[in-house]
């Protein structure tokens, strides 16, 4: 069963095998093949000629168009000329079906299926309508003398239009050209008594020819005779005085080989005694050279090696001098530039708080006065400082209860005490400030001033001013970029949580070194942006855990990356200061903070 199942599989296989070989059609190179059916391209057919191609099962076709010349018999008959005559040319004309692109598809569509008769019949028509076109624009000389004009015509006439219908003219073949009216005839006797009457006129000139050349012929006979005769005796005489000239040349060539000889002879002397001196010369010159060298060699030649050793070392001793200088000049260029932006910024920074500070203050008179407020505890510490050194034990007052002004001696003894004091605005002209009057006068009644003074201090303040409390607030951020940074930032460390407390603290104690991170440019780091910092820095500390690669940090002026935290760990502890970044990032952190992340 199995067996059966075997067998039964390879015949099918075999016959389908069999089946689309069958459908591979080679096309021999007298005939065209056709594919007609699903051809693409919006062509009606495709035309093969010597070639082969795959027929599709179902959706294509296939026939053959043969290329087998066929022969035309063409009787026509009193086919009207120019002049009206008729005229009968009877000719033969082979066509076949034509090979050329264009044409081919042409007879695919109009002969495919047709037998040759048919072919035939289809031409006979279009070459009859042809050619009486052709005669009818030609005269009855033309048709009968220039044969070669008239299949050119007919040749043209008849191509266009079998091209048409995919066919191509092989051969034309005009035969005897009559007409009824018997003119050709007419033309042909006469053209023949012409040539008759020109014949013999040929003839007696011809004789005529042939006497004047027998009389020409013996005078010359006879000029030639004597010529020849006077020039023998001529050639006679110049071969006896050629014979006389040739003797005295020999005898005068002798005489001068002879000349020749004996100077050739003394010249070669001489020659030779000239180039023994030469080379005797020559030898001298060469020794004199010879020890030239060998004095160059030994004395010459050591003192230039001597001079270019010593070039080459003060050469040496200058370049390494120029490098030297120039490195300790780029370090000093670097130092100075680092410090310039260090103090630029410092400036900035300090500028643009002034800036903030007056306009949180509400102008530069209340600016002041909170400047100088902030200063009053370092004022009062200063005018402490009076008496700060004053040693005194013990301080006995007697009191008799009784004194000026309604108050006790201990009162006045106070209050004389804390005016024996520096006043504040005393202090500050020692210094050389001179305070606003908004922060008062000094008067002449102190006892008024400590009435107000004991007044200010029974009033507990519930709130600070709040002038103050945002200058306070401003203050935190703005004096952190300076160089004198706070601390603490109000309302940030509340949010602070463990994991990244120990970046936050570091980076809110050197904000100038995350300056990149002001996305708004108004030259503080507000909350967002610290925040979006640490962030940062605790992702990259992730990375340098794993000794990720994609690490750049900045050695001097230069940008070295990307490498990995190995690296950048080695670079770290040469120099501390240094800023690394990622690849793909916009900011740079300094490498210290990375560290700590790493850490926490």
């Amino acid at each position: 069963m199995e067996l059966a199942v075997i067998i039964s599989f390879i015949l099918v296989i075999l016959g389908t095998l069999v089946f689309f070989f069958s459908r591979y059609k080679r096309c021999p190179s007298d005939k065209i093949l056709v594919v007609y059916g699903k051809t693409g391209g919006g062509r009606s057919s495709k035309c093969i000629h010597g070639g082969a191609t795959f027929i599709m099962p179902l959706i294509q076709a296939s026939e053959w168009l043969d290329l087998t010349p066929i022969p035309i018999e063409i009787k026509l008959e009193g086919a009207l000329s120019k002049q009206n005559i008729r005229v009968n040319t009877p000719s033969t004309f082979t066509v076949g079906i034509s090979t050329e692109k264009g044409t081919m598809e042409n007879a695919a569509e109009r002969l495919l299926g047709q037998n040759l008769a048919q072919i035939q019949e289809l031409a006979r028509d279009i070459i009859f309508g042809q050619m009486r076109v052709v005669i009818a624009t030609m005269d009855i000389e033309s048709i009968n003398t220039d044969r070669d004009l008239l299949i050119e015509k007919i040749t043209n006439g008849v191509e266009v239009e079998l091209t048409k219908v995919g066919l191509r003219l092989i051969n034309v073949n005009v035969q005897d050209i009559t007409d009824e009216s018997g003119y050709i005839q007419a033309l042909g006797k006469e053209a023949a008594a012409r040539a008759v009457n020109e014949a013999k006129v040929s003839v007696a000139e011809r004789e005529r020819d042939g006497e004047i050349g027998k009389a020409n012929a013996e005078r010359e006979q006879r000029v030639q005779v004597s010529g020849a005769q006077a020039t023998a005796v001529e050639g006679e005489n110049l071969a006896k005085i050629k014979v006389a000239q040739s003797d005295a040349q020999r005898r005068e060539q002798e005489a001068e080989a002879e000349r020749l000889a004996t100077a050739a002879e003394k010249v070669k002397t001489a020659q030779a005694l000239e180039e023994a001196y030469a080379s005797e010369q020559a030898a001298e010159r060469a020794r004199a050279e010879r020890e030239r060298a060998s004095q160059h060699a030994d004395i010459v030649v050591p003192a230039e090696i001597e001079k270019a050793k010593i070039e080459t070392l003060a050469e040496a001793d200058a370049e390494k001098t120029r490098r030297l200088r120039k490195g300790e000049a780029d370090g000093n260029f670097s130092i100075m530039d680092a410090e310039a932006r260090g103090t630029l910024a410092a400036l900035q920074s300090k500028a643009q708080g002034f800036s903030d500070i007056v306009g949180a203050a509400g102008g530069a008179d209340e600016a002041t006065l909170l400047l100088v407020t902030e200063q009053l505890p370092q004022l009062v510490e200063e005018q402490v400082k009076a008496i700060a050194n004053l040693k005194i034990d013990s301080v006995t007052v007697w009191d008799s209860g009784k004194g000026e002004g309604g108050k006790n001696d201990t009162a006045n003894f106070v209050s004389g005490l804390v005016g024996a004091l520096p006043p504040l605005h005393e202090l500050t002209k020692n210094v050389g400030i001179e305070l606003p009057e908004f922060l008062g006068k000094l008067t002449e009644n102190p006892s008024k001033a400590a009435k107000l003074l004991d007044s200010a201090k029974r009033k507990a303040p519930e709130t600070q001013p709040k002038k103050v409390r945002d200058f306070a607030e401003l203050r935190g951020p703005v004096a952190s970029q300076g160089k004198s940074p706070d601390k603490s930032l109000p309302n940030i460390k509340s949010k602070q949580s463990d994991d990244d407390s120990i970046v936050r603290s570091w980076l809110t104690e050197n904000l100038e070194a995350i300056s990149t991170f002001d996305e708004n440019r108004d030259n503080r780091i507000d909350e967002s942006e610290l925040q979006t910092a640490v962030d940062l820095a605790l992702k990259w500390g992730e990375y340098a855990k794993n000794d990720d690669t994609g690490w750049y940090y900045l050695d001097g002026s230069n940008t070295i990356g990307p490498v990995l935290w190995n690296e950048v760990q080695v670079n770290l502890r040469a120099k501390p200061d240094s800023f690394v970044t990622r690849k793909g990032a916009k900011h740079w952190l300094p490498g210290e903070v990375v560290v700590l992340a790493m850490g926490s």
